[in-house]
C-alpha cells in the first residue's frame, strides 16, 4: 500500500509533499482512537529492545533523524510509528529561513535524497514552546550555528541553544557536519573543535543535572580528523557520537538529480557510515555509545548498524522511502539479533 502512495507523492516536489503530509498525519491524530490503532499496528515491544545509555531507558534503538520534525511540530504524531526516541532540530538561536527553494531532491534510481535545506527553522524561543507539550517520548535537540555567526563565535551559538532548550529535551546533539550551512564543517578541526566542546561541556557539567551531549560527525571526515575526534570526545566526557550527517560525495550516483548542491542521505551512504561506525568502535575500545545513521534502507541495513558498533539506530530517508513499517520491521528483525547473541 505504502508504495502505491509513495509513487504518487513522489510526482510532486520533495519538500511540498514532506509538509504536507506531516500535516496530514497531524491530523489523522485527532481522530478519536486512532493514535491507539497506529501504536498498535506499529509498535513493537520486547525487553530485548530496551536499551538505557547516558542515564536514558530507550524503549527500542529506533529512533527518527534530526532534520524531519525541525521545529519540533510532530514529535507526539511520529511516535505512534513505534520509535523508540526522536531528535529534533537542528535547531538556531534565532530563526532563519534557510537557503532558497527548491532545495529537496529525490535520487530514486539510488534510493537516496540530497537536500540543501540550511537550518530552516523557527529558533529556540518557539520550539522550546512546541517542546513543552510532549507526552512523554525521549527527546534529542540537535543544534547548530546561525548561517551569520562566524565560527570563531559558534560556540556562542550551541550555548544559546543549549541553555534556551535544556528544560524541554533529554539529550543534545551538537551538530558540526552539515553540508549545507558554509564553513560549519571546519568545526572538524581541532583548532576549532576543542573551544567548543570545552565550553558547553563545561556549561554542562555546572548543572546539577548534566544532560547527554553528543557530536554528530560527517561521514566524509578523515581517519586522522576522526582519532582528533575521538580524543576530544575522551577527554571531554562527551556522552557519544552520531555517525553520520549527510555526504558531499557523489560517487556511484546515477539518478538525473546526483549532480545537485547539498547532502546526500540515503543507500549511497551506507557502506561509508559503517565503516565510519566500527572505526570509531575500534579506535575507542567502545568506552562511548554510538548512534548509527546512514543508508538505513531495511532490517538487514539496520542490524548491520548494530554489529558495526552502534548502540542506537537512527531513520529519515529509509522512512521516507519505505514507510512506517520500516520501523516495525527494524525492531522485529532486532528482537531476533539479540536473541541469537
Amino acid at each position: 500500500m505504502y508504495k502505491l502512495v509513495r509513487s504518487l507523492l513522489f510526482l510532486f516536489d520533495a519538500e511540498f509533499i514532506h509538509e504536507l503530509s506531516t500535516k496530514l498525519i497531524k491530523l489523522y491524530n485527532y481522530i478519536p482512537f486512532a493514535s491507539r490503532l497506529l501504536r498498535k499496528n506499529y509498535l513493537v515491544s520486547d525487553k530485548l529492545l530496551e536499551k538505557e545509555l547516558f542515564g536514558i531507558k530507550f524503549s527500542n534503538p529506533v529512533g527518527l533523524a534530526a532534520g524531519f520534525d525541525k521545529n519540533a511540530n510532530f514529535y507526539n504524531d511520529f511516535r505512534n510509528f513505534g520509535f523508540g526516541f526522536i531528535e529534533i532540530g537542528t535547531v538556531t538561536p534565532l530563526p532563519q529561513d534557510g537557503n532558497p527553494k527548491r532545495r529537496v531532491f529525490r535520487l530514486p534510481k539510488d534510493k537516496a535524497l540530497i537536500n540543501r535545506l540550511g537550518f530552516n527553522n523557527y529558533g529556540t524561543t518557539r520550539i522550546k514552546k512546541n517542546l513543552d507539550k510532549n507526552r512523554n517520548i525521549i527527546i534529542g535537540a540537535n543544534i547548530g550555528k546561525n548561517s551569520v555567526t562566524k565560527n570563531e563565535d559558534a560556540y556562542q551559538d550551541y550555548l544559546k541553544c543549549y541553555n534556551e532548550l535544556y528544560p524541554y529535551v533529554d539529550y543534545f546533539a551538537i551538530n558540526i557536519s552539515s553540508p549545507n550551512t558554509k564553513g560549519l564543517r571546519d568545526l572538524h578541526n581541532k583548532d576549532l573543535l576543542e573551544p567548543l566542546i570545552k565550553k558547553i561541556t563545561s556549561l554542562n557539567y555546572s548543572k546539577e543535572n548534566p544532560k547527554p551531549i553528543l557530536l554528530k560527525i560527517s561521514p566524509d571526515v578523515a581517519f586522522s580528523q576522526l582519532d582528533q575526534i575521538i580524543e576530544l570526545v575522551i577527554d571531554y566526557k562527551i556522552h557519544g557520537i552520531i555517525a553520520t550527517n549527510t555526504s558531499i560525495s557523489r560517487k556511484g550516483l546515477i539518478s538525473k538529480n546526483m549532480n545537485e548542491v547539498g547532502g546526500l542521505s540515503g543507500n549511497p551512504i551506507n557502506k561509508r557510515s559503517n565503516e565510519i561506525i566500527s572505526y570509531i568502535s575500534k579506535k575507542s575500545n567502545k568506552v562511548f555509545p554510538i548512534i548509527g545513521v546512514g543508508g538505513i534502507m531495511s532490517p538487514e541495513d539496520a542490524v548491520e548498524k548494530i554489529k558495526s558498533g552502534a548502540d542506537l539506530v537512527q531513520l529519515y530517508t529509509g522512512f521516507i522511502y519505505n514507510g512506517p513499517k520500516l520501523i516495525k520491521s527494524i525492531n522485529k528483525a532486532l528482537i531476533e539479533y539479540y536473541s541469537s547473541i
